[in-house]
């Protein structure tokens, strides 16, 4: 039988954890929340609507109101550490019609079957959209905070930190490079299709329209500016241990001087 649904609904995306632990909480989803594993994703089913969380942290809500979306992450957050430093959320809305091509057009889907599996489908690219604003954000706050260092160099020759300092931002700047970098493999196409490569084709048309291909880039260009940030930061401490022991063989010169011209008598 044809379905056909004129209202739309919502799609809500945020990210709800920095990762989950799979080992610590799996058997937690399934035996007590009810969820059904698909690889790297859980399906919560609700009462008038679904749930998706990834393992990377970011949960896709289909068709729950407000208050619902406050009762399951209240639930899950009781289960999961690691939940994300800001709250950040991105609205879609769907429509099912069977009678039509699925399209997308100024955030609205129109979905041509009722398929849980399709729904999961464009939930990976909905996730996969959502975890890349979260590196890019994390990336530019790094850039912004340590703008200061490439002025610094440029206006005074010398960047005004001690070592320990320099160390503890190059420790810093490294980590951030490598979480993201780490993470990277999150925005490959997801194991899932290779199981129902039938349903990859609606995941490629929403990741080509969330523009992830060009995002990757952009974020690819800040990796690139944190690395630079590092070089300049090790080349600096580089030179401020080299300066110490230049001064500290200088010392040792003027006392060896000192002792020459001046020897102790008994």
């Amino acid at each position: 039988m044809s379905v056909s649904t004129n209202e739309f609904r919502t799609i809500h995306v945020s990210q709800f954890s920095e990762n989950i632990n799979l080992a610590a909480f799996s058997d937690q989803f399934v035996n007590e929340k009810g969820a059904i594993r698909f690889r790297d994703a859980f399906y919560f089913r609700l009462a008038d609507g679904e749930a998706w969380l990834f393992t990377y942290g970011v949960l896709v809500c289909w068709n729950l109101n407000a208050d619902d979306r406050h009762y399951l992450y209240e639930d899950l957050s009781k289960i999961v550490d690691n939940l994300a430093p800001y709250s950040y959320s991105e609205h879609y809305r769907y429509q099912i019609n069977e009678s039509a091509e699925f399209r997308i057009q100024h955030d609205n889907l129109i979905i041509p079957n009722d398929d849980l599996l399709t729904r999961l489908a464009l939930s990976h690219a909905f996730a996969q959209s959502s975890s890349l604003v979260f590196f890019e954000e994390k990336a530019q706050a790094v850039i912004e905070k340590n703008r200061f260092i490439s002025k610094e160099l440029a206006a005074t020759g010398k960047i005004p930190l001690n070592r320990k300092e320099l160390a503890k931002l190059r420790g810093i700047l490294f980590d951030t490079s490598s979480d993201i970098t780490l993470h990277f493999n999150l925005l490959d196409t997801p194991e899932f299709f290779w199981d129902y490569p039938e349903h990859e084709h609606y995941y490629q048309a929403l990741v080509k329209y969330l523009d992830i291909a060009s995002r990757i880039t952009v974020l690819n260009k800040k990796l690139s500016t944190i690395h630079e940030l590092l070089e300049m930061l090790a080349t600096e401490q580089h030179h401020k241990h080299s300066s110490v022991l230049e001064w500290i063989i200088i010392i040792l010169i003027a006392l060896e001087i000192v002792l020459f011209f001046f020897p102790s008598h008994p």
